[in-house]
């Protein structure tokens, strides 16, 4: 068990007192942020479901890198099979990626495991942090393998402007969170760190992180670099609950607090995706600067749109673009209309990382 960051002075200074209590706990005293009435991360009675199953279905998605055979991906990348704009897609991917699971564990680990005061919210974002370290190994596993400029990859978010923008407009929100006089009992506070919510699950792993999905897909679809396609398969099925279960604390933390939500709050929140929608134009464009083989950076202008659109709606916000989704050929990988239901589609043999198939 892990002790609450955000005790009240009376409970922290009587632990014997609030021990003793541990066995009146009821549900009706649990809240997503700002609760006082515990000091541990009693799961039971469960209160939240959602964060519970979560969890389940993550712990259901274990996988290592290492599981994936890489010999074809080091055969095609040592050969002259790909262009130097398709090598350019790769390591740019890899070089953004490389960082920004980095940025999403220490957001998770430093700032809102912190002000997540649910006993099962808690226990899903210690698998999340878990699982963004396996992603981050991924990412060494294949510049290993494929023998890259461990610099240069890792560098990225230095060295290329179209990632350390998108990069810089995640950390700030980090940084707010992580002055040591914040806090979410303050009406400021509480909405700051929805903003962080929205930042890093709606825009960080639900729009920054889709783009790169495609374009790593798309070689893989062509049955090029296998091995980064099946583990950018794995990483995207963690990301898929990531981005439900972001959305459902989301979603959970404006219910039980409206006041939150205002007219004001939600324009800011809609400009920040707006914003965030040109970043990743802007990193398709660098991405892609004369396209590849059935990618280019004007399609990934309607798709960032697309996905972008279906994020406002899930937290109730109203779409900007009216964009339409055009890779179809993904749906096969992921169903963007139906992200909630993802797990409806039953998983098949993913508990080793063996197989990927679904029935």
């Amino acid at each position: 068990m892990f002790l609450s960051e955000t005790l009240a002075p009376s409970t922290a200074s009587a632990p014997s007192s609030a021990a003793a209590g541990l066995g009146r706990i009821d549900a009706s005293s649990k809240r997503l942020i700002s609760c006082h009435q515990v000091d541990v991360n009693q799961l039971m009675p469960l209160k939240y479901k959602w964060a519970w199953e979560h969890y389940v279905n993550a712990c259901a998605n274990h996988w290592m890198p290492t599981e994936v055979a890489m010999n074809k991906d080091i055969e095609t990348w040592r050969s002259s099979k790909l262009t130097p704009d398709e090598r350019r897609v790769i390591l740019r991917n890899l070089g953004f990626f490389a960082t920004a699971e980095s940025l999403v564990g220490n957001n998770l680990v430093l700032a809102i495991f912190r002000h997540v005061t649910n006993a099962e919210c808690r226990q899903y974002l210690l698998r999340q942090a878990f699982e963004e370290a396996v992603h981050t190994h991924t990412f060494l596993y294949v510049v290993e393998s494929l023998g890259l400029n461990e610099g240069e990859v890792f560098n990225m978010y230095h060295e290329v402007p179209a990632i350390a923008k998108k990069d810089d407009f995640e950390m700030e929100l980090t940084t707010e969170i992580l002055d040591p006089s914040f806090t979410t009992d303050t009406f400021e506070g509480a909405q700051a760190f929805l903003k962080n919510l929205i930042g890093y699950y709606l825009i960080m792993e639900g729009i920054f992180f889709y783009t790169g999905f495609v374009m790593v897909l798309s070689f893989h679809r062509r049955n090029l670099m296998t091995g980064i396609g099946e583990q950018f398969q794995y990483i995207l099925r963690d990301e898929t609950i990531h981005l439900n279960f972001g959305i459902d604390l989301i979603n959970g933390i404006r219910n039980e607090n409206p006041h939150l939500w205002t007219a004001e709050f939600q324009q800011a929140m809609v400009d920040r995706i707006r914003q965030a929608v040109e970043l990743e134009i802007e990193y398709a464009r660098d991405c892609l600067p004369r396209g590849i083989l059935g990618l280019n950076a004007e399609l990934f202008r309607d798709y960032v749109q697309f996905i972008a659109d279906r994020r406002l709606e899930r937290i109730g916000l109203p779409t900007q673009y009216g964009s339409s989704n055009p890779f179809p050929w993904m749906s096969e990988t992921m169903d963007l209309s139906k992200e909630k239901n993802f797990f409806e589609t039953r998983v098949t043999e993913y508990q080793s990382a063996s197989t990927l198939s679904w029935d």
